[in-house]
């Protein structure tokens, strides 16, 4: 079955039929579901092999970009990567593998003063945007819009609630191959000594993924009690430390609070890793001396724009009865916080 009969039955070009099949806004809403309508009756069946060609003929005729995916922002400011270094590490990921599939990015404030959602809808339709990239945000309970549910939309991490393709850090698996690491060097009283969820996204999964890693190891609970790390570290850790006596540390933090835990043990007299061993887990370790696992921002972002096209060239538009979700495998760093071996 050709694009030629169908366009012969709907009466109508073949580059017509072309583009309202792929549910291009070039073609008016009536037309693209008679053609939709006529197709279905005819029994077409697109080629993926020649749909995937195609796709990149009319990127390599193009010279490049030719249409723009709207990155929405819950942060106060309308583009947080200028002052986030993970997020930096993640938008710039975004923009090169965006760019490659023939996209540029806008980014677009929600939290910009006077601009409602219905202005956003307008703005998204006039620029022909069809898919929505969000970062997250840093309210926990912040749900998604309704009024862009006629979009497709990836959101990364677990932030923003609602019925969303996602793409986020593998938390649990992070947690598994830090313990499955610090075990191997030899420490047998893991601890775990985590931040609040408003600065550890996902903090259930690092908590379930710890209890059930001791529970299979030891069939019995964790060796050590749970510390709840607030805001920044002080002497109630270098306490619990005393108390309970575990072998080595891990603690899942922000990039700030990870930092600010390793210099507030040291002013408590706790050396690392002599005295305790310190496994991080953070969004950033590089330049801080600490070993443990880092989240891969690169991959977030590239993936996050790999999911969005592929949900804008089938024109899945809309929240999905069944989300995708990704998981990204953070990087393991070795820094000066962890004995090499104990034996």
């Amino acid at each position: 079955m050709s694009l030629r009969t169908i366009a012969e039955q709907a009466g109508v070009s073949p580059s017509t039929v072309s583009l309202a099949l792929r549910g291009s806004q070039k073609i008016p809403a009536a037309t693209r579901q008679r053609v939709a309508q006529i197709a279905a009756q005819l029994g077409y069946r697109p080629n993926a092999k020649v749909t995937e060609l195609m796709s990149h003929v009319r990127l390599s005729r193009s010279g490049g970009v030719t249409a723009s995916i709207g990155v929405v922002s819950f942060f106060a400011e309308a583009r947080p990567w200028e002052t986030s270094p993970a997020l930096r590490r993640a938008y710039d990921a975004m923009a090169r593998r965006a760019e490659e599939l023939g996209y540029r990015l806008e980014p677009i404030g929600l939290r910009t003063p006077g601009l409602t959602i219905r202005r956003v809808c307008g703005i998204l339709d006039a620029r022909g945007i069809e898919g929505l990239i969000c970062l997250g945000s840093p309210d926990q309970r912040e749900v998604f819009p309704p009024e862009l549910d006629h979009y497709a939309v990836v959101t990364q991490g677990p932030s923003v609630a609602g019925s969303l393709h996602r793409v986020l850090t593998h938390a649990a698996g992070d947690m598994i191959r830090t313990l499955d690491a610090v075990f191997a060097l030899g420490y047998r009283r893991p601890a775990l000594a985590i931040g609040p969820e408003e600065n550890v996204p996902g903090r259930d999964a690092y908590l379930g993924a710890y209890l059930g890693w001791c529970h299979k190891k030891w069939n019995r609970a964790a060796p050590v009690p749970i510390l709840k790390l607030g805001g920044v570290p002080g002497r109630d850790t270098a306490a619990w430390l005393r108390k309970h006596g575990p072998d080595v540390v891990i603690a899942v933090h922000d990039t700030a609070g990870i930092v600010e835990l390793g210099v507030h043990l040291q002013r408590q007299g706790v050396r690392w890793p002599a005295d305790v061993g310190l496994a991080a887990i953070a969004p950033i370790l590089e330049g801080t001396g600490l070993s443990g696992m880092q989240e891969n921002h690169p991959v977030l972002g590239q993936w996050t724009v790999e999911m969005l096209v592929e949900r804008i060239h089938h024109h899945e538009l809309g929240m999905p009865a069944i989300p995708r979700l990704q998981l990204v495998e953070g990087q393991w760093l070795k820094g000066g916080s962890l004995r090499l071996s104990l034996t």
